[in-house]
């Protein structure tokens, strides 16, 4: 019984991913309960018979009882831990996604707020019950989430023509309106990195390193995050910046590796003499 105890204990430490999936952390912590009682019930029984004796792997029964109690304590609360910490995650994600919502459907045309539907706990309900499904509340036939994507290729459209037209100012004036507007949309890291490049063509340097900062910020690994990081290493090499240029060019090498954009790094290293 000791042996598959402990057996039974080794296993509830690694978690490994397959097993993560298939279970709940409440799972994960009612089978901890469970182990708990069948290990205090053991314990007990061992007292009782007075089989406490020194054991070939040394020390007594009880002793590593005791030790396996401990380690069951802690995965115990680590598990809490881990249980409290992506219960505030999923809480706050849907707080923001119930947000969004709500933003969303007062741009909407015929959206009534007060007739949203509750959000759904994110993930699914992980952690706790899913909320109940509410029919959408009816729209008009121009529904406003095929609008929306029109209307916001259309502004970004409108933006980069001004930008080919050499109205470099205009151009930031206006990717910065989408990039507001459009906050997290999938044109929003392009719109902040060519804000970046109008404000740096009409002589803005600092302004469009901010730009550059802003979209890499947006999704470090992003399609836009490699030529945002490479372009502000450059403003702070025209700023005078070396040392930060330096630094901010070796990391494009080291979070893009083989990238074109971590070969023109490397050039514009040499030519600043980065060490």
């Amino acid at each position: 019984m000791l042996r598959r105890l402990i057996l039974a204990l080794a296993l509830a430490l690694p978690l490994p991913a397959a097993a993560q999936d298939a279970q709940t952390l409440a799972d994960i912590r009612a089978e901890l309960t469970r182990l708990a009682a069948d290990f205090n019930s053991l314990k007990s029984e061992l007292v009782s018979t007075g089989a406490t004796g020194n054991g070939a792997a040394g020390g007594s029964a009880l002793e590593r009882l005791d030790a396996i109690e401990a380690e069951l304590s802690r995965v115990t609360a680590k598990a809490e831990q881990i249980e409290m910490k992506v219960n505030r995650v999923v809480s706050d994600g849907t707080n923001r996604i119930g947000d969004l919502e709500f933003r969303l459907c007062e741009m909407e045309a015929g959206c009534d707020v007060g007739n949203l539907p509750i959000t759904g706990s994110l993930g699914g309900g992980a952690g706790g019950a899913a909320a109940t499904p509410v029919a959408p509340p009816s729209k008009p036939a121009s529904s406003g989430g095929p609008d929306l994507a029109v209307n916001e290729q259309t502004d970004f459209d409108r933006a980069r023509g001004v930008l080919d037209q050499g109205d470099f100012q205009g151009a930031a004036t206006l990717f910065d309106t989408f990039a507001k507007t459009y906050t997290g949309g999938p044109l929003t890291q392009q719109a902040h990195f060519l804000k970046g490049d109008a404000l740096r063509k009409a002589g803005n340097t600092a302004d469009a390193g901010r730009a550059y900062v802003d979209a890499f910020s947006v999704d470090p690994s992003g399609q836009w995050a490699a030529p945002a990081l490479l372009n502000l290493g450059q403003v702070l090499g025209e700023l005078g910046q070396t040392a930060d240029a330096c630094l901010t060019l070796a990391e494009v090498g080291n979070r893009f590796p083989g990238s074109a954009e971590a070969g023109q790094a490397q050039t514009t290293m040499a030519s600043y003499q980065c060490q």
